[in-house]
């Protein structure tokens, strides 16, 4: 039985209810009507918009490796704030970051559609310049989308950077501080077990961010998105599934991973592909000091990687009591 929104239903809701479609829009399917409409206009009259355009992409290829370029009106629009009010989104700090300094944060559970990390940093719906005063953070994503024309503008100007060695050798390097790349550990590979109630972390194997650390001497921050996997349900697909198996390979051939995900809809909450309305509780962790080492050993690696594990798992069991975790659940290490 489908279970439809009242009509009554306040005018605040249903913008909140519109801001987050248009998220989902723009995460799904923005880039591909961007593809559609470059293309597109090179058969119609309006052909030299394209032309003039793929000049200017040429000419500023690099620019998302090399920080991107934000435009600080489009963080602020109040578009965000209905969309932080949807589930509702809260950023919590625990620890001062250092203005001076720069920082490798890592951001746990990628979720279905990263929905914490987009609004927490690409956006300051929850204040997070207030927060955290002179510090500038820059979320990675994946270099694919940065060549879509049109689409990638849009990216960059919420703080989008590319995943790129050359974009954190720019961002890391900066002698006067007040960087923090934000990077989803577990990538789209954990998209794949991102559903309700599971704690299942992709990082035994995820090293390159702690390499990228100890070269750059960055200090480590751990940070976990409470309620990121509650938003969706998703299919089931066990490991060893023929679900699992298609989804594994398409996601080594193209880089993103494909969840059959599904929660409810528009104007009805029984079927749909926006997300529920659960709230979300992204804490910032206290840095982890990291001692700059331009060659690190693998042993150094090691180290570090397994006191950033036990820091992230500290730092779920200090606060998942207050953020609707049950008190005998804990993260898994995979």
């Amino acid at each position: 039985m489908v279970h439809f929104a009242p009509l009554s239903t306040p005018l605040k809701r249903r913008l909140q209810t519109a801001a987050v479609l248009q998220w989902v829009f723009s995460f799904l399917a923005l880039g591909q009507c961007c593809l559609v409409v470059f293309f597109g206009l090179l058969f119609t009259r309006f052909w030299l918009v394209s032309v003039l355009y793929a000049a200017w992409w040429c000419l500023d290829w690099e620019t998302p490796s090399r920080g991107g370029r934000r435009f600080n009106w489009v963080r602020t629009l109040g578009i965000w704030r209905y969309m932080r009010d949807y589930f509702p989104v809260s950023l919590i700090k625990t620890a001062e970051l250092d203005p001076r300094r720069n920082y490798v944060a890592g951001f746990h559970p990628h979720g279905v559609l990263v929905a914490g990390a987009s609004t927490n940093f690409c956006t300051e719906a929850t204040g997070f310049s207030s927060l955290f005063p002179g510090i500038r953070p820059h979320l990675m994503m994946l270099t694919l989308w940065f060549r879509i024309p049109f689409f990638r503008e849009y990216i960059m100007s919420g703080g989008l950077v590319s995943s790129e060695k050359e974009c954190v050798m720019h961002l890391l390097s900066k002698k006067e501080g007040g960087n923090l790349l934000v990077i989803v550990v577990g990538g789209a590979r954990e998209a794949l077990d991102a559903r309700p109630g599971a704690y299942k972390l992709l990082l035994n194997s995820r090293k390159g961010f702690i390499r990228l650390a100890l070269q750059y001497g960055a200090p480590l921050v751990p940070i976990f998105s409470f309620g990121e996997n509650e938003l969706f349900d998703q299919v089931k697909n066990p490991s060893g599934s023929w679900l699992r198996w298609v989804q594994e390979r398409l996601q080594k051939i193209m880089g993103i991973s494909l969840p059959l995900f599904h929660a409810r809809g528009v104007f009805q909450y029984s079927f749909g592909l926006l997300p529920y309305r659960r709230p979300i509780y992204t804490v910032v962790g206290k840095p982890i000091e990291v001692e700059k080492k331009t060659n690190p050993t693998q042993e150094e690696v090691d180290q570090l990687h397994q006191l950033y594990i036990e820091e992230l798992h500290n730092l779920f069991e200090a606060h998942k009591t207050k953020y609707n975790v049950p008190a005998d659940q804990h993260l898994e290490f995979q």
